[in-house]
């Protein structure tokens, strides 16, 4: 008789284990789940394209890359769950003011290269799964970057960025709109949000913010410049949906576009992970957003013919070692010897685009050559879905009147512009593009602000002794 209460508390014991592990097990697949959300939301916000370790050798996520401002040089910070060095800290809520409101912990600003103008309607639920994400399964980098955001007087005071905050920073959060269906819906938050697209596309004011009428209508990007891809005749307006998703997957759009620059590393760190979902719901979205004119390009009239294979269009020659001894300006030989035996004597690439077409390409054909001046200084580099792309950069090999040469000459045969860029505009774009109106009258706006603020307090004296 005494051994049924035995069997019976044994049972309940097992019973309680049973419900134990089955809760525990619950609770791991939901944290798995949170995780795995909170990876995809740092993809498609694009973190890592920033927050990565300046060379290839680091840990994800340590920082050290410099994102090139018209300020200096800002270093993206350590973002793994280093509680020395990084956000290991962090509480939630302190990691959501950063991320949204541009805040860290000690109150100290950050400056807006950190996308919290788009991040600020991130939901609740997305900040909560990257913070899990970034807490719970990203490696600790136990050390700081090599270098240090180091920008001149008075940008280097953080505390000036409260103004700039006052005119410029929202604290909205993203809603569903009734009126939207859900793939739109997903593609608004997708580009304007977590992909921060209008950050690159959209044109800034003299404060350096973006001027919102003008959204997605393209500008200038240290050096290269972020076209306008509204669905505009001078945008996109020519791209279908099936376009801009093979795009934002690939890099790559045959007779048409190639990305390079920042584009390329969005392509590589973000858009090729993501899902043809998303990638569908972006490009709907920006198939019906306002359209906006900007200058147009001309293409050229008649396209080269595409060559059978890059057997037939190799020249035989070195070019880096043709160039190494050149101090030509001859536009023609210079594409002969740096650029023909991949692109063709005519500019018709290969077959297969793997060697693109320079007659039916916006870089070349684009208003202005910047992007073309900056793939040839700084060449392309670029993984995608489908292949690795690496053109190399000639910046050691040419000259400013080099390239500014041999520029011209793919624009003017290959695509018929006739608008020649010189040799001082190359070295502009090489220093990172002209000069915001803020930093060209730094000093002048300085001083006007010094003798607004002596006047006042002149004033204020007068009244007093009044």
């Amino acid at each position: 008789m005494k051994t049924r209460p035995k069997l019976l508390t044994l049972s309940l014991l097992l019973c309680g284990l049973s419900c134990t592990l089955a809760h525990a097990a619950t609770v791991s697949d939901s944290t798995t789940a949170l995780i795995e959300r909170g990876k995809y939301i740092a993809i498609a916000a694009d973190c890592n394209a920033c927050h990565r370790p300046a060379n290839d050798n680091g840990l994800p996520f340590a920082g050290g890359v410099a994102i090139v401002s018209p300020m200096g040089n800002i270093i993206a910070g350590n973002i793994t769950p280093s509680k020395e060095f990084g956000i290991g800290n962090y509480t939630e809520q302190q990691f959501a003011d950063a991320v949204r409101r541009g805040v860290l912990p000690d109150g100290a600003n950050l400056y807006p290269a950190m996308p919290y103008t788009s991040y600020h309607s991130m939901t609740d639920a997305d900040v909560h799964a990257l913070y899990i994400y970034l807490m719970q399964s990203v490696k600790p980098a136990d050390f700081a970057p090599a270098a240090q955001t180091d920008l001149s007087f008075p940008f280097n005071v953080r505390q000036i960025m409260w103004g700039w905050n006052l005119l410029y920073r929202s604290s909205a959060r993203f809603e569903n709109q009734a009126d939207l269906s859900g793939q739109l819906n997903r593609g608004k938050y997708l580009v304007e949000v977590l992909a921060h697209c209008s950050t690159c596309h959209t044109p800034r004011n003299v404060m350096m913010a973006e001027k919102g009428s003008l959204d997605l209508s393209g500008s200038p990007l240290g050096g290269w410049y972020a076209p306008n891809i509204t669905p505009d005749e001078s945008g996109i307006a020519d791209w279908s949906q099936t376009d801009i998703v093979t795009y934002l997957k690939t890099g790559h759009l045959a007779d048409k576009a190639q990305a390079a620059g920042p584009m390329a590393e969005a392509v590589e760190n973000s858009f090729r992970f993501m899902t043809d979902d998303d990638l569908n719901a972006m490009a709907a979205w920006i198939k019906q957003v306002p359209a906006v004119h900007t200058k147009t390009r001309t293409l050229a009239a008649q396209p080269h013919p595409v060559a059978d294979d890059i057997d037939s269009i190799i020249t035989g020659q070195n070019a880096q070692g043709v160039l190494a001894d050149s101090s030509t300006t001859n536009g023609a030989e210079l594409y002969e010897n740096a650029c023909a035996s991949c692109h063709g004597h005519n500019g018709q690439g290969t077959r297969d685009n793997f060697y693109p077409s320079l007659t039916q390409n916006r870089a070349v054909s684009a208003p202005g050559a910047e992007n073309l001046v900056m793939s040839i200084t700084e060449g392309i580099h670029r993984k995608s879905s489908d292949s690795d792309v690496s053109m190399p950069a000639f910046n050691q090999q040419l000259n400013n009147a080099q390239i500014a040469s041999v520029s011209n000459y793919v624009r003017h045969h290959f695509a018929g512009m006739n608008e020649d860029i010189t040799p001082a505009e190359v070295q502009n774009l090489r220093n990172g593009g002209s000069t915001p109106f803020i930093m060209r009258y730094l000093h002048e706006l300085m001083a006007l602000g010094a003798l607004i603020a002596i006047a006042f307090l002149f004033g204020m004296w007068k009244w007093w002794k009044s």
